[in-house]
């Protein structure tokens, strides 16, 4: 059986190297090597401005990961803009947000990692709490710079994210200044202490998760080994199948 493809989106942003300094699709390589180290083959997904090609990518791949990155554009949830909101990408947000649409309508696989998150509740109509220290009266969700704090989340038991950590606690990194408010239609997964949801999933069979935290930056601890299990398994459908599966 060939390995399951799994989309990556990733940024679009100013950068250099060699002797070059442009724009450039990239992604921190921690997301692929993890893909690959769990029985994947990574796909880097760039914003691409025809959002019709969304079902068509969805259609080729096994599972999708909606990145990290910059803030959701708070206008996508009826919110003016907080002082500490900034640098969020327009081009991102509608073909992650199309991405979804396409995901959701073919039955695809979807883990989102942060910012992934919390688009996810965007796009499910929820909306965000736009600076988390303004709430809980500490930095720890984000100690600034390219550090990672690192936040303790009590797993809420019989969910599905309790069947991939397999433990009731778990010590995970996070890097998020916003978090999510309200996920309709979404079963909160994990809290941490301060009460910030730190995990959502959707009912039913289709493995639909976000984190606040980041998977890839340390060892499995699950999330990508259930993400592509749940995409080798759906590649193994026939197209009819899926189709069945996607809807019920």
């Amino acid at each position: 059986m060939s390995l399951p493809l799994i989309g990556l989106t990733t940024y679009r942003e100013e950068a250099a190297w060699g002797v070059w300094h442009q724009a450039a699709d990239l992604l921190p390589a921690q997301y692929a090597r993890a893909v690959e180290a769990v029985g994947g083959v990574p796909v880097l997904l760039p914003p691409v401005a025809s959002t019709g090609a969304a079902a068509g990518v969805a259609d080729r791949l096994d599972g999708l990961v909606i990145s990290g990155g910059a803030d959701v554009d708070p206008e996508r949830y009826g919110a003016a803009a907080h002082p500490r909101t900034a640098g969020w990408r327009p081009d991102r947000d509608t073909w992650e947000l199309a991405l979804l649409d396409a995901a959701e309508a073919s039955g695809l696989p979807v883990l989102g990692v942060c910012r992934g998150m919390q688009l996810m509740a965007v796009h499910a109509g929820g909306d965000l709490d736009q600076h988390t220290p303004d709430l809980v009266r500490h930095d720890e969700h984000s100690p600034g710079g390219d550090a990672f704090g690192t936040t303790t989340v009590a797993v809420e038991p019989g969910t599905r994210l309790a069947g991939l950590l397999r433990e009731s606690t778990a010590a995970v990194a996070c890097h998020h200044h916003q978090s999510v408010r309200s996920a309709p239609g979404f079963a909160v997964a994990a809290r941490a202490a301060d009460g910030t949801l730190e995990a959502i999933e959707a009912p039913g069979p289709r493995f639909c998760v976000g984190v606040q935290w980041h998977p890839e930056t340390v060892a499995d601890i699950g999330l990508l080994t259930g993400l592509v299990a749940a995409a080798r398994a759906r590649a193994a459908l026939t197209p009819e199948a899926r189709r069945r599966s996607a809807h019920g």
